[in-house]
């Protein structure tokens, strides 16, 4: 079954969602923000078959948010570095961890994110850079910009 393209679509989910809506494609960002860059760590720490990994590299090169730069000339290997747009990604993934461990971890929190001075738990939150409330305030929406409003 082909999966259909967001591509075209003006909706910035859409449009990010094409660059990462695979799940191997988040799991590779998470894995190479956390360091593990080179293709057999990557593999190891994923369990992906070659082939598979092979061509969500390759889309996630493609998308500008890894960076391809060869380590070893004999036999030629690589490492899969996040650009500043895959290091853009980081609050996205940290979101998608906050939330599943919220919502689906049966037994508690699997994984946390620590300050490294402080060794404290972060709970993170998205707020906004301006007025620094909570975007789950409801005096928030979505607007389209360049867009009628549809209510």
């Amino acid at each position: 079954m082909q999966r259909k393209s967001l591509a075209t679509m003006a909706c910035p989910v859409a449009q990010s969602l094409e660059r990462v809506g695979e799940w191997w494609s988040m799991l590779i960002m998470r894995d190479a923000l956390g360091g593990i860059t080179r293709f057999d760590a990557l593999q190891k720490s994923l369990g992906i078959a070659p082939n598979m990994l092979t061509r969500r590299l390759n889309g996630l090169i493609e998308a500008g948010l890894l960076e391809k730069r060869r380590y070893q000339d004999n036999p030629p290997r690589y490492e899969y570095l996040p650009t500043a747009c895959g290091q853009d990604f980081r609050p996205v993934l940290l979101a998608l961890l906050d939330w599943g461990n919220r919502h689906f971890a049966e037994d508690g929190r699997r994984a946390v994110i620590r300050d490294r001075i402080t060794g404290e738990i972060a709970e993170p939150l998205m707020i906004d850079r301006h007025s620094g409330r909570p975007l789950t305030d409801p005096a928030f929406e979505r607007v389209y910009l360049n867009e009628p409003r549809q209510d």
